[in-house]
C-alpha cells in the first residue's frame, strides 16, 4: 500500500531545481571550443549589432542597490538563492564557447537589485529566474509577481523597505499561473489577512486551474526534461550554463500558494486598487493558459508581464507542455500596442529589464508582434506547401529587420524549435509519411540502423571523420544511433558527447545549449543519481481539485496488471463531504464525481486532510490506516489489490541512452 505516496509532481522549475541546485564542479571532461565552433561564433559576431549598449543602459537605468552579493538561506540554512558563480561573465568578449549572442544576453540578466521604474513603482531584479514589481497605493503596497519562492520574495521586500517607506502589502496581482509569478506569496503575505480581508489576491480567470494542474499528469517527464531545459546540473562557467533567457535559473526554495480572491474575467477590466488604476487585459493561450497583461495610466507604464520580454520566447517549452498559439500571442501583442503604445512611456515585463521611452516601446512591440506573426505564418504557408516540420525548420531564417532587434533573439526560445511547434500544433507529430505510423522505436532502430550501416566499428570511423570537418548535427545523430543500438560503446558515447558539447557552445538558445550539454554531461557521467524529495508545495497539493487526484491514479495504473480485473470503490471525504466512485474496468480507471454505488468492493472513508498528508508523504496509507485516519468498509483486500496495479515514477529516467527493457 505504500504505492499511494508520492502522488503528485506539480512544479517542474522547482522539481529540477531542488533536485540540483548545489553545484557541480567543473566536467573535467568538457572540451575547448573546436575550429568549426569558433568559425561559427566569429560568424554570428559578424552578423550581430554587438555596438547596440541599449539593453545595458536600459538593464542598469533605475538602480537603487544592487545585490550581486545576496545570498538567500531557506529554513534549513541551505543557499536558495545566490548570484555567485557568475563572475566570469564580467568579461565583455565572448569566450569561444559561448554564442555571442547569448554572451551578450546572459551579461546584461546581471543586472540586479532594487529598481525606480517610475514614481511609485518599483522592481526587485536579479533575486529569481522572474522579476516582483512592487507599486505605492495611497495606504499600502501592490506587489505584481511575488517570485517563486517565499524566501526569495521576502528578501526583495526587505530590500524595497530598506530605502522605501514600510508599508503593508494590501494586494498581490498573479500575472499568470506559471510558479515563478505565484510561489513567494506567504513571503510577502499572511495567508490570515488575506482570509480576514485585508489582502486582495487578484489574478486572471482559470488561475488555479492552470496553476495546480498543469504539470500533474505528466509532471514527472516534465521534471526531468526541465533539467535539460534550464541546466541546473551544470556547472556556472564559460563551459556550463551562463543563463536561463528570460534571467538567471530559478531559487529552491519554499513554494506557496494563496488563492486568489478576485478573477479579471472580462477581455478587459479597469480597477482602482489603493488609489492606483489597473487596466487588466486576458490574454489566454499565448504565453500561458490563464495570463494578463496590465496598463497604468497613471503612471503611463506599460506591464506585458510574460508576452513581450528581452527575447523570443518558447513556442513549446522544452520541458513539455501544451503548445502554445503563435498566431493569437501576435494579436494579444498588436492590441496593446494598439490601445496603450502611443498612451505609454515605460513598457516592464516581469522578466528582464523595461524599455524607456514612447517610440522605443512601440517598435519593440511591434517587432514582438511581427516575430510571433512571421514565425506563423511563414511555417504554415511551407506546411500547406507539403513540406515536414524538419524541412520547414532549415528553411525560415529572420528576416533583417527584425535580426536586428536584440528582443526578438532566441535567448529562451530556440527558432527551429518553435517552427516544429507551429507545425506540430496544426498537424501533430505525423508528418503524412505511412512509414512513420509504424516506425520502430529508438533501440531497435538503432540496432538495424547500425546494422545496416556496417556495424558500429564502421560507423565510428566515419563519424570521426565528419567530426574533423565540424559536420556536428550528423555526428550527434549517428553516434546516438549507436549508443541506442549498444550503451555501453563507450567511443559512441565520447564523441557523441563532445558533438553534442560543440553543439550546444553554438546555441543562442540559452535553452537549446543547457540541453545539449546536459546531454553531454550524461553520454559521459550517465544518468545522474537524484536525491528524492517531496517536489511539491503544501499550498498546492491542497489546492489540487479532487478530480485530478483520480485523473493521477489512473495515469499510475499498470493496465498488463489490471488486465481482466473489475472493481469498484466508494470514496467519502469526511471533511469536505465529497464522494466519489473510482471504478476499474477494460484496464481503466475512471471515476464519478457526487455519486455512490451499492454494490461498491470496498468504501474507504477518509478527510482531504489525510489524503493530502499522503501525497506530501507526511504519512503513509498503511499507517493511515493502522491509526484510523482511513476506514476501510467491505472487501479489504481488494484496496491492497489495487494499489499493488499502481506504479510510482521515479525523476531519474535515461534521456540520451536507451532504457532498461520493461
Amino acid at each position: 500500500m505504500k504505492k499511494i505516496n508520492t502522488l503528485f509532481t506539480t512544479t517542474v522549475l522547482a522539481l529540477a531545481t531542488h533536485a540540483a541546485w548545489a553545484q557541480a564542479p567543473a566536467a573535467p571532461q568538457a572540451k575547448d571550443a573546436t575550429a568549426a565552433t569558433r568559425a561559427a561564433n566569429q560568424s554570428a559576431r559578424a552578423q550581430m549589432p554587438l555596438g547596440d549598449k541599449q539593453s545595458f543602459e536600459d538593464a542598469k537605468r533605475g538602480l537603487i542597490e544592487s545585490a550581486t552579493d545576496q545570498l538567500i538561506l531557506g529554513p534549513t540554512g541551505r543557499p536558495v538563492w545566490t548570484l555567485k558563480g557568475y563572475e566570469f561573465l564580467s568579461k565583455e568578449d565572448a569566450p569561444d564557447t559561448v554564442h555571442p549572442g547569448l554572451w551578450r544576453h546572459a551579461r546584461v540578466n546581471m543586472a540586479n537589485g532594487l529598481f525606480k521604474v517610475t514614481d511609485r513603482m518599483y522592481q526587485v531584479r536579479g533575486f529569481d529566474l522572474s522579476n516582483m514589481t512592487i507599486i505605492e497605493g495611497d495606504t499600502g503596497l501592490i506587489v505584481v509577481d511575488p517570485l517563486v519562492s517565499t524566501e526569495t520574495a521576502k528578501a526583495a521586500l526587505n530590500l524595497f523597505y530598506k530605502h522605501r517607506p514600510r508599508k503593508p502589502v494590501v494586494a498581490v496581482i498573479y500575472s499568470h499561473s506559471h510558479v515563478d509569478h505565484f510561489g513567494g506569496v506567504r513571503g510577502v503575505v499572511n495567508g490570515d489577512d488575506v482570509a480576514a480581508g485585508k489582502v486582495k489576491i487578484i489574478a486572471p480567470a482559470g488561475f488555479m486551474e492552470e496553476a495546480v494542474g498543469e504539470n500533474v499528469i505528466a509532471g514527472n517527464a516534465m521534471s526531468r526534461r526541465a533539467m535539460y531545459q534550464f541546466g541546473m546540473l551544470l556547472p556556472r562557467n564559460e563551459k556550463g550554463q551562463v543563463d536561463a533567457g528570460l534571467g538567471k535559473p530559478t531559487a529552491p526554495g519554499t513554494i506557496s500558494l494563496i488563492a486568489p480572491t478576485q478573477l479579471i474575467e472580462k477581455p478587459v477590466e479597469k480597477h482602482r486598487i489603493d488609489g492606483i488604476d489597473i487596466v487588466f487585459e486576458l490574454t489566454p493561450g499565448a504565453e500561458a493558459p490563464a495570463e494578463m497583461i496590465m496598463y497604468h495610466p497613471q503612471f503611463k507604464v506599460l506591464n506585458m508581464t510574460e508576452i513581450a520580454t528581452q527575447n523570443m520566447h518558447n513556442l513549446l517549452p522544452m520541458r513539455g507542455a501544451l503548445v502554445r498559439d503563435a498566431l493569437s500571442w501576435s494579436k494579444y501583442i498588436g492590441g496593446a500596442l494598439q490601445r496603450y503604445g502611443d498612451k505609454s512611456d515605460v513598457m516592464i515585463a516581469q522578466h528582464n529589464w523595461p524599455v524607456w521611452g514612447g517610440d522605443r516601446l512601440q517598435r519593440t512591440l511591434k517587432n514582438q508582434r511581427d516575430t510571433y506573426k512571421f514565425l506563423h505564418d511563414q511555417t504554415v504557408r511551407l506546411m500547406n506547401h507539403g513540406y515536414v516540420a524538419s524541412e520547414i525548420a532549415e528553411n525560415i531564417q529572420m528576416p533583417p529587420s527584425l535580426s536586428q532587434d536584440w528582443s526578438t533573439h532566441p535567448f529562451y526560445g530556440h527558432l527551429k524549435h518553435n517552427i516544429k511547434a507551429i507545425y506540430q500544433r496544426y498537424l501533430g507529430y505525423y508528418d503524412g509519411n505511412p512509414v512513420n505510423l509504424e516506425a520502430l522505436p529508438p533501440a531497435p532502430a538503432a540496432k538495424k540502423t547500425i546494422e545496416y550501416m556496417g556495424g558500429a566499428d564502421a560507423v565510428l570511423k566515419r563519424a570521426r571523420e565528419d567530426f574533423a570537418r565540424g559536420e556536428y548535427r550528423w555526428v550527434a545523430q549517428v553516434t546516438s544511433q549507436l549508443v541506442f543500438a549498444d550503451a555501453t560503446n563507450q567511443e559512441a558515447r565520447t564523441l557523441g558527447a563532445e558533438a553534442y558539447e560543440q553543439l550546444g557552445y553554438q546555441m543562442e538558445s540559452a535553452t537549446a545549449r543547457n540541453a545539449f550539454l546536459q546531454g553531454a554531461a550524461e553520454l559521459r557521467n550517465g544518468v545522474p543519481k537524484l536525491p528524492s524529495f517531496v517536489s511539491a508545495s503544501p499550498d498546492v497539493i491542497r489546492a489540487l481539485p479532487l478530480d485530478m487526484f483520480f485523473d493521477f491514479l489512473g495515469v499510475r495504473l499498470n493496465g498488463d496488471k489490471a488486465q481482466g480485473k473489475t472493481m469498484a470503490f466508494n470514496w467519502h471525504f469526511t471533511d469536505t463531504q465529497q464522494k466519489y466512485v473510482l471504478n476499474l474496468e477494460n484496464s481503466a480507471l475512471t471515476y464519478m464525481a457526487d455519486a455512490q454505488v451499492p454494490n461498491a468492493d470496498a468504501t474507504l472513508t477518509l478527510s482531504r486532510a489525510t489524503l493530502d498528508d499522503i501525497s506530501l508523504q507526511k504519512t503513509t496509507f498503511p499507517a493511515a490506516l493502522q491509526a484510523g485516519l482511513i476506514v476501510v468498509s467491505g472487501k479489504r483486500e481488494k484496496v491492497g489489490e489495487l494499489l499493488g496495479m499502481l506504479e510510482s515514477f521515479s525523476v531519474g529516467f535515461p534521456m540520451v541512452e536507451p532504457r532498461t527493457p520493461r
